[in-house]
């Protein structure tokens, strides 16, 4: 079949920075871990042009480094496949990194027990761990850490995409640039996954997309316009602030707006560390491509919004007060939404039903921005309409239905706006990208597109099993992994409490869910070591354990440069979680296998090991981090 050559809408950007042809990504220095792309890197076409031109061969590409980018790199790579990463700057993290700054949030403003687990809860444990002093460079570091560590990720960092190719309808290879080392790259794989938040990658393929605000009978939303428009919500900068011992003078700059007190009728300014989400501008406009513009309204708003805490007079308290950083990144809000087999919309969320093809979850409020932001403070910045529960969401939604090998994950999905205002969050986004992750290496694996993933029940089921097993974050899938050898042991305990029975490690259920039942094993530290035991009547051969362990989903758990978020969190080591604890195999009374652990502060903790023949698995708990008991949801047993 020929190829065919999607090229931007600007077309002339390839000749002005003289390429003919070439690729994607980044600065080799970023580490490529895969030994077959280091070689195929290596061989660099021989030309006079001052851009090296390097070929990359590789399972899937990702576009896009935001916390769906990562969540979908690594699960990918997890489930076996090699993955290229390509990100446009030089930090992982997109509006959570350091260059942005906007807090990670989801289903915990449910103020329930709902927080999403999976790749994310292990990214936000191990930052909460990693970085006491609540440094955003941190976080920063734990996501690189992560990515770089992983053997099957090859990272491209500062590295932009510029043309799309396709035959017929698969997206076949992707070309991209690295302008700090003068690299291109053409990049080809069987699977490629959006997760630019822009929609960039599916817009240069050509796929459908979606942009601006429904009218209500598009899709019978009483949240929708009466007529539809190409409206966005706007983007936003953030700023932090220190106190000083002394008095600290600000002279704003001559672009800077000028703002009154009654510019903050609807926007009250209550501390100075960190501001102020409703920075808002740029929906009026057009949200990529005005971005320029809109970028430098904003530095205008920010200095201008400082200069009045500062020097209005309104705000005494501030003297002391400092600016220490402001961002030059916009966080982005809404944008393009690629269209897949099913649109999401206001229903799903406020009505939501089991979907069958679900694959994760959200539960943040419909909350929808002004599109005039801080050009108009007379009005209320935003409408916010909080959801009684989470909602499911679909592996329908997150393809698209114009090319067969594209995924998407992040506030580009296939919803409606009103949809869009509780999916677009990111911890929300992250889900999804373990969501993708995982489908893209499942289907590489299996010869299946995400279609016919949805439509052959038997792999979706078996899918939705290695979600859970990996602790994604799903409603209503219990577990029934014919593999997972715990399910037929008995189980037994040294003692437990009368709401946390030993059997509950093997009911299918790794979380509190709101039913009445605690799911997980329970018992006093203080009447000695507890231990939980699996027995079969067989001996049987066991290479793997695997116990989920309780890390307080009920609570919010996220950098954030705003002190009373951060004094509302239990930072560090969760108190629930336990920390010391030793796994024994044994067969007939003999010990085959142990091992012991310290320092445990992962709610999902996999222990592999040289396959033995064992009739009994033994976890004894000598310490937690701060709790009177001893907890385990599930415990899981493979060969």
């Amino acid at each position: 079949m020929e190829e065919k050559k999607i090229k931007a809408n600007r077309r002339n950007f390839i000749k002005t920075i003289g390429l003919g042809s070439g690729a994607l990504l980044m600065n080799p220095t970023a580490g490529f871990s895969s030994e077959s792309i280091k070689e195929e890197i290596a061989a660099i076409d021989k030309k006079d042009d001052v851009y090296a031109r390097r070929k990359i061969d590789t399972d899937i590409l990702i576009a896009g480094g935001g916390l769906s980018g990562v969540c979908a790199a690594l699960a990918a790579a997890r489930n076996g496949a090699k993955v290229v990463l390509v990100q446009d700057r030089s930090r992982l993290g997109g509006n959570a990194s350091s260059e942005i700054r906007m807090h990670i949030v989801g289903a915990t403003a449910l103020k329930q027990v709902w927080r999403e687990t999976g790749i994310l809860e292990e990214l936000m444990l191990t930052e909460s761990v990693t970085n006491p002093q609540d440094c955003y460079e941190m976080l920063d570091y734990v996501l690189y850490d992560k990515v770089f560590s992983e053997k099957n990720i090859t990272l491209l960092l500062d590295t932009v995409m510029y043309e799309v190719f396709t035959e017929g309808d698969n997206i076949s290879r992707v070309n991209a640039f690295c302008s700090p080392t003068e690299e291109l790259y053409e990049i080809t794989a069987k699977k490629f996954a959006d997760c630019t938040g822009d929609g960039t990658l599916a817009a240069l393929a050509g796929a459908e997309f979606m942009r601006g605000r429904e009218a209500k009978s598009t899709y019978n939303e009483s949240l929708g316009l009466e007529k539809a428009d190409d409206i966005t919500m706007g983007n936003s900068l953030m700023f932090e602030a220190r106190e000083h011992d002394k008095p600290m003078p600000f002279v704003a700059p001559s672009w800077a707006r000028k703002y009154t007190f009654k510019d903050f009728q609807h926007r009250k300014i209550r501390s100075y560390e960190y501001g102020y989400w409703w920075i808002e501008l740029g929906g009026m406009e057009d949200i990529v491509n005005d971005g320029q513009k809109i970028r430098d309204d904003l530095m205008a708003v920010v200095f201008g919004i400082w200069d009045y805490v500062k020097n209005s007079g309104d705000h005494p308290k501030s003297a002391n007060w400092a600016l220490s950083w402001f961002g030059m990144i916009p966080g982005k809000r809404e944008s393009r939404r690629i269209t897949g087999d099913y649109v999401m919309t206001q229903r799903d969320a406020q009505a939501p039903s089991l979907l069958e093809d679900r694959v994760a979850y959200g539960g943040w409020p419909l909350d929808d921005h002004l599109p005039e932001g801080m050009d108009d403070t007379s009005q209320k910045p935003f409408r916010s309409i909080p959801l009684k529960g989470p909602y499911s969401i679909p592996m329908r939604s997150l393809y698209s239905r114009s090319f067969k090998n594209l995924y998407m994950a992040g506030r580009n999905i296939s919803v409606s706006h009103v949809a869009l205002s509780t999916t677009r969050v990111m911890a929300t986004c992250a889900v999804l990208g373990q969501a993708i992750g995982t489908a893209m290496a499942y289907n590489i694996r299996h010869a299946l597109t995400p279609k016919e993933l949805c439509l052959d029940k038997k792999h979706l089921a078996k899918f939705q099993q290695i979600l859970l097993r990996q602790d994604q974050a799903m409603l209503g899938v219990v577990n029934s992994d014919d593999q997972d050898l715990a399910r037929s042991a008995q189980v037994k305990a040294s003692h437990e409490t009368a709401e946390g029975k030993a059997g509950y490690v093997i009911d299918g259920v790794n979380r509190d869910i709101q039913d009445g039942a605690a799911h997980q094993w329970r018992a006093e530290m203080a009447d000695g070591e507890p231990w939980i035991e699996l027995n079969w009547k067989k001996p049987q051969r066991i290479a793997t354990v695997e116990c989920t362990f309780d890390t307080g989903l009920n609570r919010f758990l996220r950098l954030s440069g705003q002190r009373s978020v951060q004094r509302n969190q239990i930072r560090g080591y969760q108190p629930e979680t336990v920390s010391d604890f030793k796994i024994e195999l044994s067969n007939k009374g003999k010990v085959v296998y142990e091992a012991y652990f310290e320092k445990n502060y992962l709610r999902k903790f996999v222990h592999s090991f040289p396959q033995v023949q064992a009739d009994t698995v033994r976890i004894k708990v000598t310490k937690t981090h701060d709790d009177k008991l001893a907890r385990i949801f599930e415990i899981r047993c493979y060969a």
